[in-house]
């Protein structure tokens, strides 16, 4: 057993309980279009990575995930106005030169742009930016690289699939800087479509590169060598991990709507989760896997866990006990407080406080001048 005064020595919290932290908020966030949660999920997310991201490259993606969030924002409102067929709302903004388009087709072309519309697609567009940056924040503070390491046995062709994914984004970032400070270097500015033109191909050709290098470095490391196995246990395997993880979507699903069947929620959630771990144990038999220096799962790691599913479960109960206040019946009236949401929103902040301090080397470093790295 590990000795638990090394969870106050300063070292990376295991990247699980961030992602497990950030996806509590992100549930949070999809059981309401009140701003107030909303907002206030945004401030908590915000604060825990400024206070605890280190200085890798993959930990500056948050800022990437905040600028996708208010685009997101700027589309919905711009569909929901410009295209959307339905009620307006008696309050006219303005009215734009409208198209004709035939009935059948369920949308409009301009017309008459209402504030009740506008502030419905706002609601709508921060629910989803909270989600995005929710995961913007997991992948600034748990890195997804060392998450591959725990993809179980039986997943590791997903696992490898969905790590690729997420690293895309803050590496992406990280080549955008990259060049951009070359650029900088060289007396050419960094603003307007000309400068994009010559900002996308070395991004990419950095992109493919690494993903060469990557694939080359896994298949030296014999990853994904599987032992021995019969026909029938593959498929018995690939039945109950396919099985397990299609029960853990259903039940998901029906949490989250609220609307249907009682058996449609958690009791398909248990049984998905369940048949998938069944599924996992077997499979995970064929592949034999080393882990160098794992990463301890100790008292900082349950506690940060625990805020984040503290946020979601509140959530949950508040909108089983004051529905109105999370989902707005008229959204021209100054929001409510849900005081019950809020304050389990408020415990997912701890963690800026009770995660370990990193290393060293990790900190990020705000006194010294950043090396700025030349394209040859």
């Amino acid at each position: 057993m590990r000795p638990q005064h090394l969870v106050t020595f300063p070292r990376n919290l295991h990247p699980g309980a961030w992602w497990l932290w950030a996806l509590g908020l992100a549930a949070a966030a999809s059981r309401t279009q009140n701003p107030v949660p909303l907002l206030l999920i945004l401030v908590v997310t915000g604060f825990v990575v400024a206070a605890r991201r280190s200085n890798a490259p993959w930990a500056k993606s948050y800022g990437a995930f905040l600028k996708l969030a208010l685009i997101v924002i700027a589309i919905r409102i711009v569909f929901q106005a410009v295209l959307s067929s339905g009620s307006q709302g008696p309050t006219v903004l303005f009215t734009l030169p409208e198209i004709p388009v035939p009935s059948d087709t369920g949308i409009k072309l301009g017309g008459i742009i209402s504030l009740e519309a506008v502030l419905r697609a706002f609601y709508e567009g921060l629910q989803l930016a909270t989600i995005l940056c929710c995961i913007g924040a997991a992948n600034s503070l748990g890195s997804a690289r060392r998450l591959l390491r725990y993809v179980p046995g039986a997943l590791y062709e997903i696992g490898v699939a969905c790590v690729i994914a997420l690293t895309f984004a803050p590496q992406l970032v990280t080549d955008a800087g990259r060049v951009r400070a070359a650029h900088r270097l060289r007396g050419q500015t960094s603003r307007g479509l000309g400068s994009l033109k010559r900002l996308a191909m070395p991004v990419l050709e950095g992109a493919l590169d690494r993903s060469i290098e990557l694939a080359a470095a896994m298949d030296s490391r014999g990853y994904g060598r599987t032992t021995d196995a019969g026909r029938v246990s593959r498929r018995v395997t690939g039945l109950l991990v396919f099985g397990g993880l299609l029960g853990v979507c259903v039940g998901v699903y029906g949490l989250l709507a609220g609307t249907s069947a009682g058996w449609v929620g958690l009791p398909m959630l248990l049984g998905g989760c369940l048949l998938a771990a069944v599924g996992m144990f077997f499979g995970g038999r064929r592949t034999g896997r080393t882990k160098y220096r794992p990463d301890p799962w100790a008292l900082p790691e349950w506690l940060v866990t625990g805020t984040g599913l503290a946020a979601a479960v509140t959530m949950f109960v508040a909108v089983e006990r004051t529905p109105a206040d999370l989902f707005l019946a008229s959204v021209t009236q100054v929001p409510p407080v849900p005081l019950l949401a809020c304050a389990g929103i408020l415990i997912a902040i701890a963690p800026a406080f009770l995660a370990p301090p990193l290393p060293r080397s990790d900190r990020p470093q705000t006194a010294q001048p950043q090396q700025l790295e030349v394209a040859a």
